[in-house]
């Protein structure tokens, strides 16, 4: 008999349209002749099964089910394609496992974790990871700028600290700019991350459990036309994606081993995405993605195709490790 997996998509923050665009991918090439497939938009207004006609059904939040033409449909898995909250800061997470029902993602712990840039990389710096200069900044605060340039220098970026798609980040050069940008960032979050300006070659590393190990993709080298890999550069054409990056085996080796270790330590599943900077010759940690886009132009869909693994294969997959436990 087939299992349900409700692919779970769409959220609360201002990602949920990409999150939409992801689930779809997943709908289309998860294997149906495996699963019976469904499609979860999880939203503000409601959450719901939506048909194939686009028609929606409410989903009963006591349990995760869902009547469709008369049947009760419970879910054995949920492919978990929610970008930002709730599905990839550990709330939704926490409620599937209260309701006993596996999902693809890293566990609500880490998922909360490494949704807080702060925290995550306070986690990780004494386990040698390099990372940018940084200073912290919560709403409300007395805002030094003085103290913030001493810090982290010019130019420097200013980031919502609990946001992703490059949501609420600004590149600051002029020290009379520094408020503006971290009034921009508290439109998306309470609380700013200030990080000191890596020059350098950008890149991307897929890390996911595949076939019973921890497998790091091939990198992929990011060049924006705009200042930074900003939202217009990641959805909107303004950026190369080279996969494989053009670096030295040296560095291809050196960010793979950095983004498995970053895996590892912090106890992750399922599909991740670092991000680097090789700067002055040294691969210098970003960020990680605990629930990467999943569209055909997102990154981890591209690492996955230059490693020879199709859609098909990396999301039967995801389910596969999630059903076994």
């Amino acid at each position: 008999m087939k299992k349900n997996i409700a692919i779970a998509m769409g959220g609360y923050s201002t990602e949920a349209e990409i999150s939409l665009k992801s689930g779809e991918v997943v709908y289309k090439h998860l294997p149906k002749d495996k699963y019976q497939v469904y499609r979860t938009h999880l939203l503000k207004k409601g959450w719901f099964l939506v048909d194939d006609a686009g028609k929606e059904h409410p989903i009963d939040r006591s349990d995760f089910t869902a009547n469709l033409n008369g049947e009760k449909i419970h879910f054995d898995a949920v492919f978990n394609t929610i970008h930002g909250t709730p599905g990839e800061d550990g709330l939704l997470q926490a409620y599937l496992n209260i309701l006993g029902i596996p999902q693809t993602t890293c566990n609500y712990y880490q998922a909360a974790l490494t949704f807080n840039k702060r925290d995550c990389i306070s986690v990780l710096k004494p386990h040698g990871i390099p990372t940018a200069q940084n200073y912290f900044v919560n709403k409300g605060d007395d805002i030094q700028t003085e103290e913030i340039i001493q810090k982290v220098g010019l130019p420097c970026f200013v980031k919502a600290n609990r946001a992703g798609s490059s949501f609420g980040i600004s590149k600051v050069k002029k020290k009379e700019d520094l408020l503006t940008a971290i009034e921009f960032s508290f439109q998306e979050d309470d609380e700013v991350l200030i990080e000191s300006f890596l020059d350098g070659i950008e890149v991307s590393v897929g890390v996911i459990n595949f076939k019973n190990e921890v497998l790091a993709l091939p990198v992929t080298q990011i060049i924006s036309e705009n200042e930074f890999f900003d939202y217009d550069a990641k959805y909107l054409g303004k950026s190369q994606e080279i996969t494989p990056a053009q670096i030295s085996d040296e560095q291809t080796k050196e960010v793979q081993e950095l983004a498995k270790k970053v895996f590892q330590v912090l106890k992750l599943k399922g599909f991740t995405r670092s991000e680097f900077i090789f700067h002055n010759h040294k691969a210098h940690f970003l960020e990680v993605n605990t629930c990467p886009g999943l569209t055909e132009a997102s990154l981890l869909p591209q690492q996955a195709k230059a490693a020879g693994i199709s859609l098909e294969n990396l999301f039967d997959e995801a389910i596969v490790e999630v059903l076994k436990d």
